[in-house]
């Protein structure tokens, strides 16, 4: 979740939504997102909302404190129960992400998620997420998770290499992930994701392949492996800037994401979105699909986003100012947007390119359906797929995924 919030028009108090919003919600899945915002350490790469204890220190009081942040989240929870309205619809899917959940008491998630079963309900094959700090679990914590309801995780691993870990100011130890995934198995977690990135400055096409097949040998069901994006106003950033260690170029980038397909691909994973590979359809991540495909979710903590029939908002970003807000009876929305067709038309196509499944070529305009020509004989495009009527990423295409979708919006 980016710290920057964009602008937009003011969020009624009481949060309530347009009625067009609302118009056959009943039909359409739903998924909440929750966010923590807090860390130990701030990663030096990291662009997102989060919170240090030392950051918080003065500036929210009780407010904005750990202790009590999963009672101040269920009251977002209750507020959304209220602008959603009373037609019946069960929640498909629960991420919780941040920022460290798992720095929060493993029963303070469970809490947070049974507020969704007590005021939605769960779908009966919900797909339930955390993410996880390799050092902030142990197997007592993953046993209260999944009895609690959890069925899925997520770790952060990033590296398999001391020096490439160092560099990204992560504080976990190599070894520790692959061991939690052993933890979140024998507690009786369903799915286990291992979060990997790639390009940090100082890693070689070795260290990355040490970290592929670390990750592999966890027996994790699903891989997401990211490109580093260096954010401006980042430590790593700074270090950059100085001349401290160097940027890594695209073209590093794009060998190493070709070893990514390489390595996962023959250990029987499949890609289905640009940066995530499965080993079956059933451990695709349901929750990230709701993004992509446009679903509704409502996003609850600070600075969270949320978007439901065609409407956009999102949250103050402070945890005190969040906190205050709903203490007060306040929506926390700093600000939304409706979106036009034209708008939803166009995010279509920038998400969905991204999915194995590919983009309806009735979704372009003329000058998209010639962009998407030229993309098909350049190799970009598969063409069994196209002649069914989809735009479908090639390997090579993936490689050049966003400048590809760029022309077909265009």
């Amino acid at each position: 979740m980016p710290s920057a919030l964009p602008d937009g028009e003011p969020v009624p108090a009481d949060g309530a939504l347009p009625a067009s919003a609302l118009a056959g919600a009943a039909e359409r899945p739903l998924g909440f997102y929750l966010h923590v915002p807090y860390c130990a350490t701030r990663c030096g790469y990291c662009d997102f909302n989060t919170y240090t204890a030392t950051e918080l220190r003065g500036t929210g009081g009780v407010l904005a404190s750990r202790d009590n942040y999963a009672e101040t989240l269920t009251d977002e929870i209750r507020l959304a129960r209220k602008v959603l309205g009373d037609d019946p619809r069960e929640v498909r899917t629960v991420f919780v992400g941040g920022g460290t959940p798992t720095l929060l008491a493993a029963g303070d998630l469970v809490r947070m998620l049974h507020a969704i079963r007590d005021e939605f309900g769960l779908a009966p094959d919900a797909e339930i997420t955390t993410e996880a700090n390799p050092e902030s679990v142990d197997p007592a914590y993953l046993a209260t998770l999944r009895e609690g309801g959890f069925n899925r995780i997520s770790f952060g691993m990033q590296s398999a290499k001391q020096h490439v870990l160092k560099i990204l100011d992560r504080t976990h130890t190599p070894g520790r992930p692959e061991a939690c995934v052993a933890e979140a198995r024998a507690a009786g977690f369903d799915h286990v994701n291992l979060d990997l990135i790639y390009g940090t400055p100082g890693e070689s096409d070795d260290d990355w392949r040490a970290s592929l097949d670390a990750a592999l040998g966890a027996g994790p069901d699903h891989v997401s492996a990211y490109a580093l994006i260096v954010e401006e106003g980042t430590q790593l950033a700074r270090r950059i800037r100085r001349g401290e260690v160097p940027m890594t170029d695209d073209d590093v980038h794009a060998d190493r994401y070709l070893i990514a397909e390489e390595t996962l691909s023959a250990a029987g994973f499949d890609w289905y979105e640009v940066s995530n590979w499965a080993t079956s359809d059933a451990g695709r991540c349901l929750h990230n699909e709701l993004y992509w495909r446009g679903a509704d979710w409502w996003g609850a903590g600070p600075g969270a986003h949320s978007h439901v029939g065609g409407v956009r908002w999102w949250n103050v970003k402070h945890p005190g100012a969040y906190a205050g807000a709903l203490a007060a009876g306040r929506s926390p929305g700093a600000g939304r947007e409706v979106l036009t067709e034209e708008d939803r038309r166009v995010e279509r196509v920038l998400l969905e390119l991204r999915l194995r499944e590919g983009v309806p070529l009735s979704l372009l305009r003329e000058a998209g359906l010639a962009a998407s020509r030229r993309a098909l004989s350049e190799g970009l495009l598969q063409a069994g797929p196209y002649e069914d009527g989809r735009a479908v990423l090639t390997l090579r295409g993936r490689l050049l995924a966003d400048a590809v979708v760029r022309d077909l919006v265009d």
